[in-house]
């Protein structure tokens, strides 16, 4: 992994800080700075709730088109991490920066979403009356960036990208299917695919397999792998073979903060992982 730099702050550069929702603006996926190599880099970040220290100064840097496994027992504050990443949780401390120079913190949801930052939840979320097709170009047409770019063009090239993701997400046989009747791995890859659409560059999943088959979770890991260095991937993870299977970068949190960090093996064998969290 690269060595984490840290962003600019906003008094270090000319013009408007990196919170470009709170002028109106959007921020453009395509202009995220990662010339350092860093896509994500919170410094310090705190969250309480309660007198409940959910994170606690935590810092983590992910790497440009890095897959990073997040592990660690329940409570550590994977989810909230998420949640002040994707912008539902606003900090008590710290910053989270996208690329260089753009603060996560001064933005809200929609405006971080449009700077091309994707979230999947546990449990899929599509449009179960509507066709596998339909899903996607329900999609498509959400990313208000590419669509303002296709409404001057013709439809066909709408069609070629569903046709492209359907053959990522391997769905190209199910393209009429109703997205209810999906198998539950399926609707998975269909979600990523509808996340796709809008062309992340930081894709955030939480616990992806929850409820998968040995095979789905396998087909899950195969899609992942073409993801790989094309976006930047976090995935939050208790399934621990699914991790053996994608990762090469583990981080491991425990009361809010990185507990341990390497390859899968390395934290497996750090006394303190084992005894918080894998048990011996």
């Amino acid at each position: 992994m690269s060595t984490a730099v840290a962003p600019v702050s906003h008094d270090d550069r000319g013009g408007s800080p990196g919170g470009l929702a709170s002028f109106g603006h959007v921020a453009d996926a395509a202009r995220v700075d990662v010339t350092h190599g860093v896509i994500l880099y919170l410094e310090d970040v705190t969250v309480s709730f309660d007198g409940f220290r959910a994170l606690n100064a935590l810092s983590l840097a992910i790497d440009a088109g890095e897959l990073r496994c997040v592990i660690g027992p329940n409570g550590a504050g994977k989810t909230t991490m998420m949640d002040v990443i994707t912008g539902k949780t606003r900090p008590d401390a710290g910053r989270v920066f996208y690329g260089q120079s753009i603060d996560l913190t001064r933005m809200n949801e929609p405006a971080i979403a449009q700077a091309g930052i994707g979230r999947k939840f546990q449990k899929p979320t599509v449009f179960e009356q509507h066709s596998v097709w339909d899903n996607l170009d329900l999609a498509l047409k959400d990313d208000r960036r590419w669509f303002r770019a296709l409404s001057a063009r013709t439809g066909r090239e709408a069609r070629r990208r569903i046709e492209e993701l359907l053959a990522t997400i391997g769905l190209e046989d199910a393209t009429r299917r109703p997205a209810g009747l999906l198998a539950h791995g399926q609707k998975q890859r269909l979600e990523i695919g509808m996340l796709l659409a809008q062309d992340p560059r930081l894709l955030l999943l939480d616990e992806p397999v929850a409820g998968m088959t040995d095979e789905e979770a396998e087909r899950l890991a195969e899609l992942l792998e073409t993801l790989r260095g094309r976006h930047s991937i976090v995935v939050v993870e208790h399934d621990m073979e699914f991790v053996a299977r994608i990762a090469r970068r583990v981080t491991v949190l425990h009361e809010g903060r990185v507990l341990a960090e390497g390859t899968l093996d390395e934290v497996k064998a750090n006394a303190d992982v084992v005894d918080v969290y894998l048990g011996r």
